[in-house]
């Protein structure tokens, strides 16, 4: 029997690619109703092998209006999940799927967000506390009782924080109006993946053993190339605004295509934006992105920056997890990360793509972070 009907073989075909083999494996585990963690390099394609299977599951579904909610999309960043349903509805559109996408995040309208417990989409994009809200409702039993799968994007991200005890109490309530359901979960290359493997499915009571979800995991990709800001202007001994490099690194956002500056706090966001433009003297398009902004002018940045329409972004970490904007062709790091890991996911987003390097610059903001 084939994994794949012929509508997406063909859709493969006509794009020139072929299925990689991680995302069929996902097709049929999930077809065989096991849980499964994917770790796969930036690029590998890991959003659509985590959606594949409920693809093909709706597709060969009979679309009506009473049709209830079948898969939940658990992501940690509001942007992320607008990022997503964009781009999911490229296959779905192309394909001619009778499938209905929806967010549900902070932003989402009140108005929106009760339609769709009345008239639930097919996939719904969310993050844990929506989850939670969700759950909390009388009607959830309706509502969530006939979910057959939750992906669970950047799960590296999500399961260590609070935010992630909260969604494994929100899995266990779903696993109880829905036993049948199955976890994928999505991730970069982790340390213990294990612990994500356990974290996906359910466990005895008393802790005897622990059980793991199944792993499928995706080896290569092209290393990053990565350096750090070097001139001849002295380094300040303390500060992390960074405005003695600012030169520089307009130089660099200038000398490439596209460009996100990040950042650690919004104070930094808002001075580096302001110092950028007001060495802008070649009018470069560039904008500005924290989660203190109104909605609406973060959507109109995401816009921009999909569309290939702007020269750079500074960011905090609204957007340092899975967006998939492939025109991003350097990451400018100003002052030391909280972390590795959180390093290598945001240089991750420049040349999101499997065959070739991310590349990132340093800027350190004081000698002390050299």
């Amino acid at each position: 029997m084939e994994l794949l009907p012929s509508r997406f073989r063909d859709w493969f075909r006509e794009r020139g690619w072929e299925p990689r083999p991680h995302q069929l494996a996902l097709v049929e585990k999930v077809r065989g109703r096991s849980s499964c963690l994917l770790i796969a390099p930036t690029g590998a394609g890991k959003t659509l092998a985590g959606f594949l299977p409920s693809l093909v599951a709706l597709s060969a579904a009979q679309p009506n209006a009473g049709r209830r909610l079948h898969t939940l999309y658990i992501s940690p960043l509001k942007a992320l999940a607008v990022d997503v349903a964009r781009n999911l509805l490229t296959p779905i559109d192309e394909m001619g799927l009778p499938i209905r996408v929806e967010t549900r995040t902070g932003d989402t309208p009140p108005s929106r967000r009760q339609r769709q417990r009345v008239k639930p989409p097919d996939i719904l994009m969310t993050t844990p506390e929506q989850l939670a809200l969700l759950l909390s409702g009388e009607d959830a039993g309706h509502l969530l009782g006939g979910v057959d799968t939750v992906v669970l994007d950047e799960l590296h991200a999500l399961a260590p924080s609070k935010r992630g005890d909260l969604l494994a109490l929100g899995l266990a309530r779903l696993r109880a109006l829905s036993p049948g359901l199955a976890c994928i979960g999505l991730s970069a290359t982790v340390a213990r993946p294990s612990e994500l493997r356990a974290y996906l499915v359910a466990q005895a009571a008393g802790g005897a053993r622990t059980d793991l979800a199944e792993l499928v995991e995706v080896k290569g990709g092209a290393g990053p190339r990565i350096s750090i800001l070097e001139g001849d202007d002295p380094l300040p001994w303390s500060g992390h605004t960074a405005v003695y490099a600012m030169r520089r690194v307009y130089a660099a956002i200038r000398a490439h295509r596209l460009s996100i500056v990040f950042v650690n706090t919004r104070m930094q966001a808002e001075l580096a934006f302001h110092e950028l433009w007001r060495i802008n003297d070649d009018n470069l398009a560039v904008a500005l992105h924290h989660g203190s902004l109104d909605v609406a002018q973060r959507r109109k940045v995401e816009a921009a920056m999909a569309a290939g329409k702007l020269k750079a972004v500074v960011a905090t970490s609204t957007l340092d997890l899975g967006i998939d904007w492939g025109d991003v062709d350097l990451v400018i790091h100003i002052g030391a990360p909280k972390g590795a890991s959180r390093l290598l996911q945001r240089i991750g987003r420049s040349n999101h793509r499997m065959d070739e390097p991310s590349e990132a610059l340093l800027v350190p903001s004081n000698r002390f972070e050299v």
